[in-house]
This record gives structure tokens, sequence and C-alpha cells, in this order.
């Protein structure tokens, strides 16, 4: 296992954002919203905090899967590079593809309950936000000692991530207009997946 809170805490860090980052349905909410200007810390908050509560809960109780199934740990570890490389892999795909772009919707500001209850939905309605805390960031909680240090990591790339992205928005807006800005950025995510994929093989 690799030892120190900071390791564990970067580790994460990096991965989380590296998850994140990736084009859905969520944070094109969340930067749609922050070029509105309509509640923006109100839905920043409620996308990192609810996944706080999945990384905290994936991290938690793999450990405790993991005291139990002594197997399950290195199981979960190379499943998790694999899937890693195979992510990596589409990321890298859609940046040698491109014409991905994000563009502002039009239409009426919607209320405070009706812009969290759609926030909700987008977040916990995504079968994929289930892989990437409780699976994939408690399996590779695994290979560290420091639970709270990889737990914390993880939750502050959430919180760190969509406060950037909901009052980043309009500067950002006009950069990710243009589909090769997001072929960048696939291209760095699929790099950092498949050098995240190699520190767990290895």
């Amino acid at each position: 296992m690799q030892d120190g809170f900071f390791v564990a805490f970067v580790a994460a860090f990096g991965l989380g954002l590296s998850l994140i980052l990736a084009i859905g349905a969520q944070n094109a909410f969340v930067l749609r919203q922050g070029l509105r200007r309509e509640h923006v810390f109100a839905v920043v908050l409620t996308c990192a905090l609810s996944d706080a509560i999945l990384i905290v809960a994936g991290v938690a109780g793999f450990s405790e899967l993991s005291g139990r199934l002594p197997w399950l740990g290195p199981a979960m570890r190379y499943g998790g590079a694999a899937f890693l490389i195979a992510y990596g892999a589409l990321a890298l795909r859609n940046a040698w593809r491109g014409g991905q772009a994000l563009t502002r919707e039009g239409g009426e500001g919607r209320g405070l309950a009706k812009t969290i209850a759609i926030c909700l939905a987008l977040t916990w309605g995504n079968p994929h936000v289930y892989l990437d805390t409780l699976a994939l960031m408690g399996a590779v909680s695994s290979g560290y000692s420091d639970k709270l240090g990889f737990a914390m990591g993880g939750a502050i790339a959430s919180l760190t991530f969509f406060f950037a992205l909901g009052y980043g928005a309009r500067l950002l807006a006009p950069i990710f207009a243009r589909p090769v800005a997001w072929r960048w950025l696939d291209l760095i995510i699929g790099l950092v997946m498949w050098m995240i994929a190699a520190s767990l093989l290895w």
C-alpha cells in the first residue's frame, strides 16, 4: 500500500478530476446555469455534496468489504485499471475524431426548486456516477492506507471542479464553443486515465 495523507489526497484529486471532466449532461447543465447566472451556488453545491457522499460511501464501504474478502481488493484494482484503459481509449478516440461543442440554450429561467430537482435527477439518475464513485474510487482507494486523505482528495476535486465550472462559465463558454477545445480536453483526460491505470498495475 502507498502511505501518507498527501499521496492519497493527490491521487484521489487527480482521479476525481479526470472522471468528472468527461462531457456529460450534468456538466452541461452546470455550465449553462453559469452562463445564465441562475442559482449557480445552489447547483454547484448540490453537485459537489452529492459526489462527496458517494465517494465517502465508496471508500468506506469498499474498505469494509476488502477486510472480509481479501481477494476483492486486487480484483477490483485490476478491474479499475481495465476500466480506466478503456475509458481513456474512448477519450482519445473523441480527441481524434473531434466534432463536439457546447452551446448555450435559450429559454426562460427556472425557479430554485425546479432547478435543484433537475440537478439531482442528472446527478443521481446517472448510472456512471455510481461506477465512478462507489466502484472505481472505492477500488482505487484500496491501494492507499490513508482512506481519509483519499476521500477528501476526491471530494475536494469535485468541489473545485463544479465551482470553477459554474462561476467560470462565462470565461469558458467562448473557448468550449469550439470543437478543438473539447479535443484537447479529451486528449488530456485520456492520457491521465492511462497514467492512473499504469500506477494501479504497477
